[in-house]
């Protein structure tokens, strides 16, 4: 198997919350949410790096769909890494982060391995890493790609 990463999903309990703290917080791009006339369907995609898509689906159904039990969320179970090019651009996250209300649970600061980083939670306590890593270099490059059924561009 290839690692082709195409979309990110993350489960969580009240989509429209989740919208707002990804799109209106953090400034994320989407059409907002779609799938609302399917039993199970509706959810939110934003629009990552590369082609990378974000989602988010209500955890009821994300466990239907993949015919799991629903247990307690555990924020240490994983973290999204969001790398940047500066310690002055995670200063800048992590404050966009707790201004759309996030909680911080790690402030920003030198690390042990000579970069600089800070951990926050998303409304549903998802967990995020905002970093700088000296030894990165951080690509940003605009690709275009159609999915289609999604019209995503």
């Amino acid at each position: 198997m290839k690692p082709r990463i195409t979309v990110i999903t993350l489960g969580v309990d009240d989509l429209e919350r989740s919208v707002k703290f990804y799109r209106d917080g953090l400034g994320f791009q989407t059409e907002g949410i779609i799938g609302t006339e399917f039993e199970h369907g509706a959810v939110a995609f934003f629009d990552l790096e590369s082609g990378v898509k974000l989602a988010i689906w209500n955890r009821k159904d994300l466990a239907h769909e993949a015919k799991v039990a629903q247990g307690t969320p555990n924020p240490a179970e994983f973290t999204l890494g969001h790398n940047v090019g500066s310690k002055a651009e995670v200063d800048q996250v992590m404050k966009e982060a707790k201004k759309s209300g996030a909680v911080i649970t790690d402030p920003a600061h030198d690390a042990f391995w000579g970069g600089y980083s800070g951990h926050f939670q998303d409304p549903d306590g998802h967990l995020w890493e905002v970093v700088w890593n000296p030894e990165w270099e951080i690509v940003i490059r605009k690709e275009v790609y159609h999915v289609k059924g999604h019209g995503t561009e």
